[in-house]
């Protein structure tokens, strides 16, 4: 059983409990993520690892409540348990001096990408920040991305705080400013967590410059440890594992179709589910 130490709400139905989770608060690194189990009829469900206090033993996710697991898990109670917490489990990633790094989250994305913001600067990156949001009521950690970037776009869909519009559209704006021709104006790397689509067209933005151009992806996953192939993926013409082989992979390889197209085959169920 796993304590539940602290707790806030971020923005309306979106999460942040720190949990007493001492083994994995000592070995993850930025990018992992957990499987959650709340009780023994419960669901497991993936979350990332935003942060970690190896000193109280203790581990900080984020989460929006979308499913019943998720709704579940936020009606807990600093001082309630939850029962099961497996991790840390996929690929760690990649740190290393790129140059410029274009960063973007949308929803609650951000706070998947908070962690990696982060260390990509402490290894001396530039890191350009864009993160966005339906409206300024669901907008999260603000202050703490505009800390750890060197610059730092926000947008809504409905213009309600930054600008009107979405992240891809401040992507567009920075790359289609200079000339389709690589350049050390260009970013190295552009990094992106959040929904499906808006993952998918901003590698298709970045795929005419040849930018690298790193996606994290919040496959449907049974048990996270590649047993199950729930989290089945198409990467460059060939079958990967989300939870073994991931959670980041190259966004041009991924077969977007195929990969939006399986994150929808349990919505039926899920309907029924908080009914």
């Amino acid at each position: 059983m796993f304590k539940i130490v602290n707790r806030t709400e971020l923005a309306a139905s979106i999460k942040k409990i720190e949990i007493e989770a001492k083994e994995i608060a000592g070995k993850a690194v930025p990018g992992q993520f957990v499987m959650v189990r709340v009780n023994e009829t419960g669901e497991r469900i993936p979350l990332t690892i935003v942060d970690k206090n190896p000193q109280k033993g203790t581990i900080t996710l984020i989460f929006q409540e979308i499913g019943q697991t998720t709704k579940k898990f936020g009606a807990l109670k600093v001082g309630e348990r939850i029962l099961d917490i497996a991790g840390p489990l996929g690929h760690p990633t990649e740190i290393k001096k790129y140059g410029t790094i274009i960063a973007i989250g949308g929803g609650v994305g951000c706070a998947e990408l908070l962690p990696i913001v982060k260390v990509y600067r402490e290894v001396g990156n530039k890191v350009i920040g864009i993160i966005g949001a339906r409206t300024k009521e669901l907008l999260i950690l603000e202050k703490e991305l505009s800390e750890t970037t060197d610059e730092l776009y926000i947008t809504t869909d409905d213009g309600t705080y930054g600008e009107k519009g979405f992240v891809s559209d401040i992507l567009k704006r920075i790359l289609t400013a200079r000339p389709l021709t690589r350049t050390p104006a260009y970013p190295d790397l552009v990094y992106a967590i959040g929904p499906v689509p808006m993952m998918k067209l901003v590698s298709e933005i970045t795929r005419p410059y040849q930018i690298k151009t790193v996606v994290s992806l919040n496959a449907i996953m049974v048990d996270g440890t590649g047993m199950c192939g729930s989290c089945r993926l198409e990467v460059g013409g060939k079958t990967k594992l989300c939870c073994v082989d991931g959670p980041e992979f190259d966004g041009h390889l991924v077969n977007w179709d195929l990969f939006l197209l399986r994150n929808k085959r349990f919505l039926e169920e899920e309907k029924i589910a908080l009914t």
